[in-house]
């Protein structure tokens, strides 16, 4: 399993509606980047946010979370209070094929800011918006600029493919469309 440089990107992208929509290069001017990269691509983060908020000092609970927890936001900027934390979604719609494993990191513009962004693994056929878990491990609040990168995906592809799928295992978080709260 090894992992895949740009053009196969750009192939599986094209023929196979991997990631869409699909930036063929990388784009910077202007912006935090996001597209084709070297050994990877480098996604956006969406327009659409959920904040924490201690407004109704509810516990967090990945077994029984609390909706109240977070207060909605939608804005081309999104300002993370300090030791917080927000999650939002990606511009781009993924479809990781059968016999392909990503791992997801946050990009050095906004880690060199302390603002960590955690992602699991997209694992084989699981498909959807991705949420994306952004922590601002600052004193300060942070800004984070909606419909620019965010982080970046490397994928990597197995020699065999996998005995059961995220798809037919039927995973809870198949064809997300929104911002996911924890599920059990």
């Amino acid at each position: 399993m090894g992992l895949k440089p740009d053009h196969w990107i750009t192939k599986m992208a094209t023929e196979h509606n991997m990631i869409e929509p699909f930036a063929p290069g990388q784009v910077r001017e202007g912006v935090i980047s996001y597209g084709v990269s070297s050994y990877g691509y480098d996604i956006r983060v969406a327009d659409e946010f959920k904040i924490f908020t201690n407004v109704y000092s509810a516990i967090v609970d990945p077994k029984k979370f609390d909706a109240r927890s977070m207060v909605d936001y939608k804005g081309d900027v999104c300002i993370i209070p300090p030791n917080s934390f927000a999650l939002a979604r990606t511009v781009e719609y993924l479809r990781i094929p059968r016999g392909v494993l990503t791992i997801c990191l946050g990009k050095s513009t906004y880690a060199r800011c302390g603002i960590i962004v955690n992602v699991t693994p997209f694992e084989p056929e699981w498909h959807g918006y991705v949420t994306l878990e952004i922590s601002n491990t600052t004193p300060l609040p942070a800004k984070i600029y909606a419909n620019e990168g965010i982080a970046q995906v490397l994928f990597f592809e197995a020699d065999e493919e996998c005995l059961v799928s995220y798809a037919d295992k039927k995973g809870k978080y198949q064809n997300q469309q929104v911002i996911e709260l924890p599920k059990l």
